[in-house]
């Protein structure tokens, strides 16, 4: 079984188009394989399509809840943490190309490349099978989440901004303390601060994340 036979029966297997070779193998390929087509571009079209099905998704199940209400399950549910969640889920890993240092560098673990892959193949899926295909198979795959908690609870940012007001403190300030590791594979240190409270350190694979990671620590230890 050739490389392609195997991923086009993970592809089908998982409900994916899978007709178009070419397409397929640069929804799945990192720019570390110095091809002249890698995902970008695909993965900037399943974003959209990803946020419109949900963002509809959420309008028809949560009647009656206010606009801040879905647009903070929004966020959640189509995070690079929630796409690479369900990339994990199907196992995307083992049919990425990547080259052999950004696989030894543990790329196909990261939070960001697998999220970027999956809105990669949600875009491939748009462009081989149409919008109502794309918009189905997204609505399987994130079924769980959406049914979920995901996104449900108060995002740590938020709280922590509404306890420093509530509490009389000046607004949490966010600093970068250390960036490391290749550009496929960064990992950021955030600090996040309150005036005369104290502070709290975290490390994640992108500095939004990290700044998430670090109000939780924060709110988590003085909260």
């Amino acid at each position: 079984m050739n490389e392609w036979t195997d991923t086009r029966e993970w592809l089908l297997g998982h409900g994916f188009a899978a007709q178009d070779e070419a397409l397929w193998t640069e929804a799945l390929t990192h720019g570390s394989m110095g091809d002249a087509r890698d995902y970008q571009r695909l993965e900037f079209l399943g974003d959209r399509v990803l946020g419109l099905t949900i963002a509809e998704w959420l309008f028809e199940t949560q009647k009656g809840a206010a606009e801040g209400a879905l647009a903070q399950r929004l966020n959640a549910l189509v995070s690079k943490r929630a796409c690479a969640r369900v990339a994990r889920a199907i196992g995307v890993s083992d049919h990425l190309r990547l080259g052999r240092q950004a696989r030894e560098d543990g790329a196909a673990d990261s939070d960001n490349i697998l999220g970027d892959v999956m809105e990669s193949l949600l875009g491939a899926q748009l462009r081989e099978a149409g919008f109502e295909n794309a918009r189905r198979l997204i609505r399987d795959l994130w079924a769980e989440a959406v049914e979920g908690d995901t996104g449900r609870a108060k995002h740590p940012k938020s709280a922590l901004q509404e306890w420093a007001a509530g509490n009389r403190r000046r607004p949490p300030e966010y600093a970068l303390v250390d960036r490391s590791g290749p550009d496929h594979a960064a990992r950021f240190t955030v600090r996040v601060s309150v005036r005369n409270v104290g502070d709290a350190e975290a490390t994640a694979n992108s500095k939004q994340e990290a700044e998430t990671a670090a109000a939780k620590a924060f709110m988590e230890r003085y909260g």
